[in-house]
């Protein structure tokens, strides 16, 4: 209670000094002045009429990534002294490793309404925008007029207990046999809990068809609030394939020869697909190897799965075509590898119906895979050569400890780069290539997104940008961070005319938790970078910010 109370109604410039290291604020004076805490005040400083303007007047952008008061000056007094205790206390690797106990004994110790008060004044107030899309509102508007947009995403997740997962994931899959070409690609109750050493990305399990139509009407309240809080064709919405159907049809044999077939033939018709009464046999076909001739891909399936994928895919079609009308764009997300060859297949098909005029379906690209180069090379030649717009999201990935103890497990080659450098190169050298082709297509044809928290990756981007002659009012590369994370490459890159976007969750407090914890654990995964950010919070000339704005 005495920490909540701190927060809540104690004067910012107080508790900032408890957080800050007593030396730091000892080191120099300073000059008060009046200001207030607006946006318009707080946007006309921070800046450093020494470092110039660009050709498109904006100030030139500091690579180091080192300027606190640029990457702060949107938050007012009570964000800045919040940030540093979340980060301070995420710091305490005690507190993290058992975030979620802890949060379930606060809640009952302290009941609701006190429970959501000190999470608002706390971790969820730090990474969580709101509870709902009107209250998310101010702070998308206060980040847009310091050139940050948003992604929204509705981040209400299931509690499930690991037996509860495990359950719900073997129920709906098939089990492992001795085929060694198979094993890939069937369930394995050992990672049944596909959360288990993931905690950068959220996880769906399948309950019914009614529970996925529930999770389409979550993307297609998340598309309104994108299309009422940002303007047309600048904001995302973030999806997965996993919340839309049984994970069957992304994981069974045939997910493997979708990928395989994918720059040979075209293996799709997407109105053919969404057409009630034509069998998917007919649909899914592959040439035979010996014979040439078109063979079903898709034998196996009951009336009752058949009618299962279609509806998997005729919401994924509800997404993309009123995502369309809303003027948003839709960015799926990667999954496991065995999720993700029949992910990228069916997200190549949203491509080639929805980006005829305009670029409204993202794929996204894991630069932690051997593959990735390739396979981002074979996306963009298949846009190609069927003229659609291409769209790219790279990150680094999420599922890296899981997917190499699975594959060790199970006995199949591990898909992940060797070291952390090796990733580092596979995601600058399919970057590169993504440029190079930005310049070899009709201009805008291509767009991607660079996700990464890495600055050394985010200066590779802008030195490249300059290199390729890709000005930031292009708007063919964006970068992205999550909110909460990363403000000291966001914001400078925003004021300085790029675009950036935060990935924004919303939901109410105790329904978010599951990704509060993910967060927590994720800040501990990177300590260096929340040192970086702490020790930005904690200087001197921060503490002056602070204080001249009060």
């Amino acid at each position: 209670m005495a920490m909540l109370r701190a927060l809540c109604k104690t004067n910012g410039s107080s508790v900032y000094r408890q957080l800050c290291p007593v030396s730091l604020l000892q080191t120099q004076h300073y000059t008060s002045k009046s200001t207030t805490a607006s946006a318009a005040s707080i946007s006309s400083e921070g800046i450093d009429d020494k470092s110039g303007l660009d050709s498109d007047g904006h100030p030139v952008v500091d690579l180091s990534f080192s300027n606190g008061k640029e990457a702060y000056r949107s938050k007012t007094t009570a964000e800045l002294v919040r940030a540093l205790f979340v980060f301070n206390m995420c710091s305490i690797q005690s507190l993290v490793v058992h975030n979620n106990k802890l949060l379930k004994w606060s809640r009952r110790i302290l009941g609701g309404t006190l429970f959501r008060m000190m999470m608002k004044a706390t971790f969820y107030g730090h990474f969580v925008a709101g509870e709902d899309q009107v209250a998310i509102r101010p702070l998308v508007s206060r980040n847009k007029q310091f050139g940050v947009k948003s992604i929204l995403d509705y981040s209400v997740e299931e509690d499930l207990s690991t037996e509860q997962a495990e359950e719900a994931e073997m129920n709906f899959l098939n089990v492992c046999n001795s085929d060694p070409d198979k094993q890939k690609f069937l369930a394995h109750k050992k990672f049944g809990d596909r959360r288990n050493k993931v905690i950068s990305a959220r996880t769906y399990f399948y309950e019914d068809e009614a529970n996925c139509d529930t999770n389409m009407e979550t993307f297609l309240k998340c598309i309104d609030a994108v299309a009422g809080a940002t303007e047309a064709n600048t904001g995302f919405v973030a999806i997965k394939m996993t919340a839309l159907g049984r994970p069957q049809f992304l994981v069974s044999e045939y997910g493997n020869h979708v990928a395989i077939c994918c720059s040979e033939v075209d293996l799709l018709d997407w109105d053919n697909l969404l057409e009630v009464n034509m069998s998917l046999s007919k649909v899914f076909v592959v040439p035979n190897e010996e014979t040439g001739q078109l063979e079903p891909l898709v034998t196996s399936l009951s009336v009752e799965e058949e009618e299962q994928m279609k509806n998997m895919l005729g919401r994924l079609n509800t997404i993309a075509k009123y995502a369309t009308e809303k003027g948003v764009r839709v960015m799926v997300d990667a999954e496991q590898t065995y999720f993700q060859p029949a992910i990228s297949r069916l997200c190549m098909e949203m491509m080639r119906r929805f980006n005829r005029e305009q670029t409204v379906i993202f794929n996204t690209y894991q630069c932690y895979l051997k593959s990735a180069y390739n396979n981002a090379c074979l996306d963009m030649d298949l846009a190609r050569r069927e003229d659609f717009y291409f769209g790219a999201k790279l990150v680094r990935g999420a599922y890296m400890e899981q997917e190499r103890d699975r594959a060790a497990e199970i006995g199949y080659e591990d898909p992940i780069n060797p070291s952390y450098e090796a990733t580092s190169d596979m995601y600058h050298h399919t970057l590169e290539e993504v440029m190079k082709q930005i310049n070899c297509r009709e201009r805008g044809k291509i767009a991607v997104m660079v996700a990464s928290h890495n600055e050394d990756t985010v200066r590779y981007t802008v030195e490249k940008m300059k290199e390729f002659q890709i000005r930031p009012a292009d708007r063919l590369i964006c970068f992205g961070q999550l909110l909460g994370m990363c403000d000291q490459v966001s914001f400078p890159l925003g004021q300085a005319g790029y675009s950036v976007y935060k990935y924004v969750p919303y939901g109410p407090v105790e329904e978010v938790l599951p990704y509060l914890s993910r967060r927590a654990m994720e800040n501990r995964g990177i300590l260096k970078k929340v040192k970086k950010e702490k020790k930005l919070l904690a200087t001197p000339s921060m503490f002056i910010y602070v204080l001249v704005r009060l």
